[in-house]
């Protein structure tokens, strides 16, 4: 299936993951990028530190494209912007 969402993102189905704060960690993003669609890993309730670490569990599960959902309401957020961008994500 090809459309502008597939093709942006470089997955094979136009299905975006919600980024849930507690559930959508590495191996939730890792599963359904595998399947096709794009994971997210919900980076809402997580230090940086924990962030930085299920982007690089999720490298290791998968090769597809995955991204972050990241709330601006939190305080750390500028940090987990620069561990984003350091990560390639």
């Amino acid at each position: 299936m090809n459309n502008r969402i597939t093709k942006l993102f470089g997955i094979k189905y136009p299905i975006i993951q919600g980024g849930m704060i507690w559930c959508s960690g590495a191996k939730l993003a890792a599963a359904v990028s595998n399947a096709g669609g794009l994971g997210l890993i919900g980076a809402g309730s997580m230090y940086p530190e924990v962030l930085q670490a299920h982007i690089r569990k999720c490298k290791t599960l998968t090769d597809k494209p995955f991204g972050v959902n990241l709330p601006l309401l939190m305080g750390d957020v500028e940090e987990k912007i620069e561990i984003i961008i350091e990560e390639g994500v």
